[in-house]
């Protein structure tokens, strides 16, 4: 049994943020409806290509964006413009334990959806809202997406190459990496409101803006100009605050080298047979290095062209110097300490017969992640959900689909 076992999640957002949130939850052991539009569903199930593969090797209409997030889940078709599919959403909602959704502010205030209404019903309800800006603010209105958080939230301003080099500019993250960073905080901030509602009794607003998480994912940027007033530039690969740090071109290759001390550094000019470069002051500590970046990455970057990628990476590693090669999505699921750790989880799937997800980077010594459902087909449960949560017989759900509240 999960942690989260017995918690009923009703999860009305889609894309990335809000569905990884859910999915977190739901790999916890919480029982997560997915409530989508009818026909259509998730906007990611129709972002695509790539396809999921069947198990012939076909390529199918299912987006692999969509399976990424939505894993553990079952999936309701509710119309949510339909005054019926409103109430239903109500009904369903009396009974949750927590409710997710990322509509723009005051959306879901117009179908009585919203954190007041939904309360008044259920006071034990945790209700997590996820906008781009939240609930305050002069912003709040506007819609987010998360390169517009990764640009006004300073990300950008540190992320690729000094504009005097070759492609320098500012450069958005290769993943949607604030959408991900927002959906662990929303999860973290709903399992500390359940854990509140032990001793309160009552639920309470998750208010997670996209732009909050940006600014809180600068961290030590963020402190340098809070504390020192320093204003952060791009050092492409480096690290602001560590030389050497980067990546290097090797002979064959490019590799990711970090000596994030002076003995780790003292160990690398051993292995790399350069032991002369510590008799220089502009090598001998990490803050000498820092100041005269320039020249020490220059003399390093010569030093590392020299050899391939698996000679460093063997080399280096056997002295304790932080070092690995740039893997692509292939090389990474084939490294052993990967492959150690379970990070591909295989879940049977009707249509890819095996279907290879992502795990889960939890590892909870007494109550394990559970992976109970592949990402769902639309309204796959529709008919199972309303029965669960509800106790509708044959009846009413007929009647509701020849309403046009449910699909």
């Amino acid at each position: 049994m999960g942690p989260l076992a017995g918690i009923r999640v009703l999860d009305l957002t889609r894309v990335l943020a809000g569905p990884l949130a859910g999915q977190i939850l739901a790999d916890l052991g919480a029982d997560v409806v997915k409530v989508e539009r009818p026909g259509s569903g998730d906007d990611t199930r129709a972002w695509g290509p790539p396809y999921l593969r069947d198990a012939a090797g076909n390529e199918t209409r299912e987006s692999t964006y969509f399976l990424c997030a939505n894993r553990g889940k079952r999936s309701i078709a509710i119309d949510l413009a339909h005054a019926g599919g409103q109430a239903l959403v109500r009904e369903l909602a009396a009974g949750a334990d927590v409710l997710i959704e990322n509509f723009k502010v005051g959306d879901l205030a117009r179908h009585g959806l919203d954190h007041a209404t939904l309360t008044a019903a259920n006071p034990r309800l945790v209700y997590c809202s996820v906008t781009g800006y939240g609930q305050t603010g002069p912003y709040a209105p506007r819609p987010g997406y998360d390169p517009i958080a990764q640009a006004l939230g300073g990300l950008m301003s540190v992320t690729g190459e000094r504009d005097d080099l070759p492609g320098g500019g500012p450069q958005r993250a290769g993943i949607a990496v604030i959408d991900v960073m927002t959906g662990v905080y929303s999860a973290l901030g709903i399992v500390a409101a359940l854990m509140h509602r032990q001793t309160s009794g009552r639920g309470q607003q998750v208010d997670m803006a996209l732009l909050d998480v940006q600014v809180a994912t600068m961290v030590n940027t963020a402190q340098a100009w809070l504390g020192a007033g320093v204003v952060s530039g791009r050092v492409g690969s480096g690290h602001p605050s560590v030389v050497p740090s980067q990546i290097f071109h090797a002979s064959d290759g490019h590799v990711m080298l970090t000596a994030g001390n002076d003995a780790q550094f003292e160990r690398f000019c051993g292995a790399a047979d350069c032991r002369g470069l510590l008799d220089d002051a502009r090598f001998a500590t990490n803050e000498a290095r820092v100041r005269h970046r320039e020249h020490v990455i220059a003399v390093v970057a010569a030093i590392v062209a020299a050899r391939p990628v698996a000679s460093w990476v063997e080399a280096l590693t056997a002295v304790g110097v932080p070092c690995a090669p740039i893997n692509d999505m292939a090389a990474v699921f084939a490294d052993p300490q990967v492959q150690a750790r379970g990070l591909r989880v295989d879940l049977p799937d009707p249509v890819a017969g095996m279907l290879g997800l992502v795990a889960s980077p939890l590892r909870l010594s007494e109550s394990a992640v559970e992976y109970r459902l592949p990402p769902p087909r639309l309204a796959e449960h529709t008919d199972a959900v309303l029965r669960e949560w509800l106790g509708c017989n044959d009846a009413r759900i007929a009647a509701l689909r020849a309403a046009g509240a449910i699909a």
